[in-house]
């Protein structure tokens, strides 16, 4: 899953100010300009109501400078309207007594006004920095609660609070974690108490920055690494339950399937085995059931080395011990191991074919699985063995002409138990196995197995091999 990237603006941290060394010259530049704008104004008002014109002033100054450069904006603003523009002009000294009145009240509506721009101003930064706060909260729930990838989501997590808070670094890491001379550790604790993670970040830190931490962000981030990692065990739970119910399902068709091809053999030998204790057989009948009880015990025997060789290929214990053998050799042995009097197997091999570096007796297992589920889909027909060398490796393509395989089956033949269903619906005979062990017998060589086939023409599986150097 990918996740947006988005940067926070910088806005829990408070708003500089303009410097203070422009303050100054903003308070003599406004009270100017409102002193100059007074003079053209007498023509058309009484000289004791203009004084709101200094107002403008006074709230710009408060506003971007504080409320200390907004007094002396509304006292510089008193004595130039004083000066300039109440009678005597040019003293400061007020001859009408209402003209007093005037300038007082414009003092005090100056003064009320610088101290409600200030509290303006605070109350917007507040707010902005209340909305960064939320949009951090945002960000975080994001990364931490969606994400799939808990290491990921920390360090993205992490990335925002360095960016939200200005600071050059900062680290989340799973665990107790101690700092170092650079960096503070900051635990963060689940609802019991336990320290799940740790929140790094540099140690000289604004003392606004540090009360943010500790009442706000350091509190959030505990909950959501909370929720995050509890949501990695839940998820991990159904991993492993879902894990144990494919488990069973496996051993529930293993039982089965084992039960089944297990009891036909010895149901055939122990039937046997009764009969021949009958004094009224002849010879010819004697001969034929000891046939049938070596052929069925022959049977059991191949499905119990199946079983076992399966077994050792899931458990991982099937390493193979790899030497230089001729792979002629190989094919030829594992043709000649199986019990299938009326097979015809063609074998054909280039004269130059070089040795391969290979375990003999797993190749020699996979190929003699890979012949015997061919003649057993063929019939009749002649099952073929050619190889050929291609960039580097050898191809050994064991090809039959039966039925073939149905795409949608074609994946699902090396599962250890499936057999492949006939035009009628129903099974083909044998244990299932042989098709999984060949290919686990390949893979642990360091090789391929794959399967091609065309429904009605027959069917084409590939081994695939290396050639290394000899």
């Amino acid at each position: 899953m990918q996740t947006r990237s988005w940067r926070l603006p910088q806005v829990l941290q408070r708003p500089e100010r303009p410097p203070r060394a422009g303050a100054a010259l903003a308070v003599v530049a406004s009270v100017a300009l409102a002193t100059a704008a007074i003079y053209p104004l007498k023509t058309v008002a009484p000289v004791a109501s203009l004084s709101v014109v200094y107002l403008p002033a006074v709230l710009l100054v408060s506003a971007l400078w504080g409320v200390v450069p907004g007094l002396l904006t509304s006292l510089l603003s008193a004595a130039a309207f004083n000066f300039f523009h109440l009678p005597p002009v040019g003293r400061f000294t007020i001859a009408d007594s209402g003209n007093w009145v005037a300038l007082a009240a414009f003092m005090i509506v100056a003064l009320v006004a610088s101290g409600i721009s200030e509290i303006a101003g605070a109350r917007s930064i507040e707010a902005q920095q209340r909305r960064g706060e939320a949009d951090l909260a945002a960000a975080l729930a994001r990364e931490l609660l969606v994400g799939t990838d808990t290491n990921r989501a920390l360090a993205m997590t992490a990335h925002r609070i360095a960016t939200a808070l200005a600071l050059p670094s900062a680290a989340v890491e799973l665990g107790v974690v101690q700092g170092d001379p650079r960096r503070q550790a900051i635990p963060l604790h689940d609802t019991d108490g336990e320290v799940r993670a740790t929140l790094l970040l540099p140690r000289s830190l604004p003392a606004d920055t540090t009360t943010r931490l500790e009442t706000w962000i350091v509190p959030a981030l505990e909950a959501l690494v909370a929720i995050a990692l509890r949501r990695d065990e839940i998820q991990a739970e159904a991993v492993e339950t879902r894990a144990l119910r494919r488990s069973d399902e496996v051993k529930t068709a293993l039982l089965r399937a084992v039960s089944h091809d297990l009891r036909t053999p010895l149901t055939a030998i122990v039937a046997a085995g009764h009969a021949l204790s009958s004094p009224s057989l002849t010879d010819g009948d004697r001969t034929e059931l000891a046939e049938a009880v070596v052929s069925e015990g022959e049977r059991l025997a191949s499905l119990v080395e199946k079983l076992l060789d399966l077994s050792r290929l899931q458990a991982g214990g099937a390493q193979p011990s790899p030497e230089w053998v001729s792979l002629e050799d190989v094919v030829l042995s594992a043709r000649d191991s199986l019990a299938l009097p009326n097979a015809q197997i063609r074998v054909s091999m280039p004269v130059d074919m070089p040795p391969v570096r290979a375990d003999a007796a797993q190749l020699e297992r996979a190929f003699a699985n890979l012949m015997e589920n061919a003649c057993r889909y063929a019939g009749q027909a002649p099952v073929s063995v050619n190889a050929r060398r291609n960039d580097g490796k050898v191809i050994v393509s064991v090809v039959d002409q039966g039925p073939g395989i149905p795409e949608a089956e074609l994946q699902r033949i090396f599962e250890p138990f499936y057999r492949g269903s006939k035009a009628d619906g129903s099974q083909w005979s044998g244990s299932g196995l042989g098709l999984a062990i060949a290919r686990g017998f390949v893979e642990a060589g360091g090789g391929t197995l794959t399967a091609e086939s065309l429904p009605g023409q027959g069917t084409t599986f590939s081994v695939t091999l290396p050639l290394e150097p000899a």
